[in-house]
C-alpha cells in the first residue's frame, strides 16, 4: 500500500481533493507519554481519491494538506473530531473549516451517546473494522501492512457514513442542529493552551478566594512545567493534589509533605520548591484579579426530586425525538434547571428549548406532568 512521503505527491492529491465536495480525514498520533502529541500518520479520502500521508518522512512539507484543511469550499469530515482538530491546530495554527463530525451527527440521528466509529460503520454500512492495530506504535517505521489497512479504512468507511448521516439530517430538517457544536469545535479558544487559563479545565471547587488564587497559580505552574518538559500533566502533579494544595495552602516544604496526595520526595525536589513559590504567588494575588468564586447551590430535598423528574423528562424527550440525551442537556444543565428560574444553559436555547427546555420549565412550574402510557413515559399538560 503506497504511502505519500514527498511534498510533490501530497500537493497533487490535495489539488484533486480540493475539487471534491468533501474530504474524509483522520490522524494517528501518540501522546501517552508526552504533553504535545506526535503526529504519525494522516489519512484522507474524497471522491475517487484516498491516501495515507507520512508526516515523519524527511523533507515532507505538509503545507498542501493544511491548505486543503483551510479550503472553505470543501467540507472536512471527521469522527470525534476534537483531538484531530487540536493536533492540526497545534502544528499549523489552522483549524479545518467547515467541518462535519459524524459522532455528533450520529447523536442527533438517534445512534446514542458518543457512538464509536466501528459501531457506527457496523450500523450504517454493515461492515466490520479490525481495531487490533488501533493502539500500536504509530511512530515505528516501516508501518506494517495491517496498520496501513486499518488506518485507510477509517477514512474510506467514513465516506458512506457521512453521506448517510448528511442525507438523514437533510431529510429531517436537523442539519442546523449541528451548527452550535461545530462552532465550538472550530473555535481556537477550544484549543487554548495558555498556562494562565489551565485552571478552567479542572472540575474542582475550592473553599475561599485565597484558595482560588492558589488553584490558578498552581495549575498554571503545572501547565508550564508539563509543556516545557513535554510530559503529561499528571506526571507533574495529579488533579487531586492541586485540589488539596489549593485548599490547604502549604507555604513550606514541610507543610507540603504532610498532604496525603503528595508522594515522598516531592517536597524536597526542585519541583517542590517551585510549587511552594506558586502557592505563595496565589496567596499574594489581588482578589479583584480573580473570577467570582463558584459555589455549589445547596439542593434541598425538593430540588433533588425536581432533578430526578427532569432526568426522566430528558430521557422521554430524547426517545420521542430520536436524539441522544447528552446532545440535549448535560447533567450540569439539569442541576441548574432544578434550582434556578431560567439559567443560562444550552438546554434553554434553540432547538433544545423546543424539544426539552420549555417542557422542563413547565414541569418544574407545575404546568406539565409525567405519566406512564403503554410502558412509555409521556408528558401531559396540567
Amino acid at each position: 500500500m503506497h504511502v505519500i512521503t514527498t511534498t510533490d505527491e501530497l500537493a497533487a492529491i490535495c489539488g484533486r481533493l480540493a475539487r471534491a465536495p468533501y474530504v474524509a480525514v483522520d490522524t494517528e498520533f501518540v501522546r501517552e507519554t508526552t504533553f504535545w502529541p506526535d503526529l504519525c500518520l494522516i489519512q484522507i479520502a474524497g471522491g475517487e481519491d484516498e491516501a495515507l500521508v507520512d508526516p515523519l518522512a524527511p523533507g515532507l512539507d505538509l503545507a498542501p494538506f493544511y491548505a486543503l484543511m483551510a479550503n472553505e469550499a470543501v467540507i472536512k469530515v471527521f469522527h470525534a473530531a476534537r483531538q484531530d482538530l487540536e493536533i492540526i491546530f497545534l502544528k499549523s495554527r489552522i483549524i479545518p473549516h467547515p467541518i462535519f463530525d459524524t459522532q455528533v451527527a450520529a447523536m442527533v440521528c438517534g445512534f446514542g451517546d458518543s457512538i464509536s466509529f466501528s459501531n457506527l460503520v457496523k450500523n450504517i454500512v454493515g461492515a466490520d473494522i479490525d481495531k487490533s492495530s488501533q493502539f500500536t506504535d504509530w511512530r515505528r517505521r516501516p508501518l506494517s501492512p495491517k496498520q496501513l489497512t486499518y488506518a485507510l479504512s477509517d477514512v474510506t468507511q467514513l465516506r458512506p457514513v457521512f453521506e448517510f448521516l448528511a442525507a438523514k439530517l437533510a431529510s429531517t430538517g436537523r442539519a442546523h442542529w449541528l451548527e452550535q457544536e461545530m462552532s465550538f469545535l472550530t473555535d481556537p479558544l477550544t484549543y487554548d493552551q495558555r498556562p494562565e487559563i489551565a485552571w478552567q479545565r479542572l472540575k474542582l471547587r475550592v473553599k475561599s478566594r485565597k484558595a482560588l488564587g492558589v488553584l490558578v497559580e498552581v495549575a498554571a505552574w503545572r501547565e508550564r512545567t508539563a509543556q516545557s518538559q513535554n510530559v503529561p500533566r499528571g506526571r507533574v502533579l495529579k488533579d487531586e493534589a492541586i485540589y488539596d494544595i489549593a485548599n490547604q495552602m502549604p507555604t513550606t516544604t514541610e507543610q507540603l509533605g504532610e498532604l496525603r496526595t503528595i508522594h515522598d520526595g516531592f517536597p524536597r525536589s526542585a519541583r517542590g520548591q517551585e510549587l511552594i513559590t506558586a502557592v505563595k504567588a496565589g496567596l499574594a494575588r489581588d482578589p479583584s484579579s480573580l473570577p467570582p468564586l463558584e459555589r455549589g447551590t445547596a439542593s434541598p430535598a425538593e430540588a433533588q426530586a425536581v432533578l430526578e423528574l427532569l432526568k426522566v423528562l430528558l430521557k422521554a424527550s430524547a426517545a420521542e425525538h430520536g436524539v441522544a440525551p447528552k446532545m440535549i442537556a448535560t447533567t450540569d444543565d439539569l442541576e441548574r434547571l432544578a434550582v434556578e428560574d431560567e439559567p443560562d444553559v444550552l438546554a434553554l436555547t434553540g432547538w433544545r428549548r423546543e424539544l426539552f427546555g420549555k417542557r422542563a420549565l413547565d414541569l418544574k412550574n407545575g404546568k406539565l406532568a409525567l405519566k406512564v402510557h403503554k410502558g412509555a413515559i409521556t408528558a401531559v399538560e396540567v
